[in-house]
């Protein structure tokens, strides 16, 4: 049986921690046998904080961490100084260094940070929430973090998004250790999708620019009004009053890409306003967010946030019964 070890930290979130038990511990084999047992400890053995206005009791401490194959942090509301300063205090550094050689380390959301600060993740890809990402890697400028995807394998280290991403991650290591049947009988068992399609692209939202701001915001806000009209980089430019490679050169200082690209992102956002927001078929939607296809439309969405548009309006648009939203 393969030992799972979760270390509840002071603030722990009770929703992450309770993911590795119940994805794990519904693992079985043909006859009905436990594939996993899943341990929680805390670093000294005694209550921790969580997050919710409750203290969780655990009966080990970080020692059982030396003992596992495989360890899972999941994400704390108290890292404190870890998130500011990237410090690790005394009595988790000496937890994590007990971890045996060999053994597999998972983080869930921002337990990220805690494996970024033992230096665990130096030259390696990872990703943590999207809110969290810039900061991550601002603070550990030699870890390669994703900020898009739900989670990362990178053999011996994985980590995850935030939230329920911990459950695709999870459910991951089933079938990496088991094979796709036996994740597919656990992920039916907890009621959750197997696999979801796209990352966490889908899930971010991104501010519309201020008309009133100076710089090429106005021309930012003329374009968002005329998304469904072919816009050309002269177009931008022209209503900015300046050259085009003036403006292309504003435009990236300001914003941080081309305008094409930021274009492209713009339809791709009202694309998915239309299809969480209409039952218009794609083409339409298409067409009302300046792709002038379906083909267009779902080549753009696929290569920002990884779904189709079916796939997206499924996951975001309500179900509907007798005309009515439920």
């Amino acid at each position: 049986m393969h030992r799972v070890g979760v270390l509840a930290l002071d603030g722990v979130v009770p929703f992450e921690l309770g993911i590795p038990a119940r994805i794990f511990g519904a693992a079985r084999d043909d006859t009905g046998n436990r594939l996993y047992s899943v341990t929680t400890c805390s670093l000294d053995g005694r209550p921790v904080r969580a997050e919710a206005d409750y203290q969780l009791t655990v009966s080990h401490d970080a020692s059982l961490l030396a003992t596992v194959d495989t360890v899972v942090i999941p994400p704390s509301h108290a890292l404190g100084p870890l998130r500011q300063e990237g410090r690790l205090p005394d009595a988790l550094r000496e937890a994590l260094a007990a971890i045996r050689p060999g053994a597999r380390i998972v983080a869930i959301c921002t337990g990220t940070y805690v494996l970024a600060a033992a230096g665990l993740l130096d030259g390696r890809p990872a990703t943590t929430h999207w809110r969290e990402a810039e900061r991550l890697q601002r603070m550990f400028t030699t870890v390669r973090v994703d900020p898009d995807v739900l989670f990362v394998d990178d053999g011996d280290i994985l980590t995850s998004a935030g939230v329920a991403a911990g459950i695709d991650l999870c459910l991951h290591i089933v079938r990496r250790d088991h094979g796709s049947d036996i994740a597919n009988e656990v992920a039916r068992s907890c009621v959750v999708p197997p696999w979801r399609d796209g990352g966490q692209a889908q899930y971010i939202r991104r501010p519309v620019p201020d008309p009133t701001a100076s710089g090429t915001a106005p021309t930012q806000a003329w374009v968002m009004e005329r998304l469904s009209q072919p816009i050309a980089l002269v177009d931008m430019a022209v209503h900015a009053g300046v050259s085009v490679r003036t403006f292309t050169r504003r435009f990236r200082d300001e914003v941080g890409t081309s305008p094409g690209r930021w274009l492209i992102r713009q339809r791709v956002d009202l694309a998915r306003h239309l299809l969480e927001s209409t039952d218009w078929p794609v083409d339409l939607v298409a067409d009302r967010a300046g792709f002038g296809t379906g083909v267009s439309l779902r080549q753009h969405l696929h290569a920002a946030i990884g779904v189709t548009p079916q796939a997206y309006r499924r996951t975001f648009r309500p179900a509907t019964v007798d005309g009515s939203a439920r």
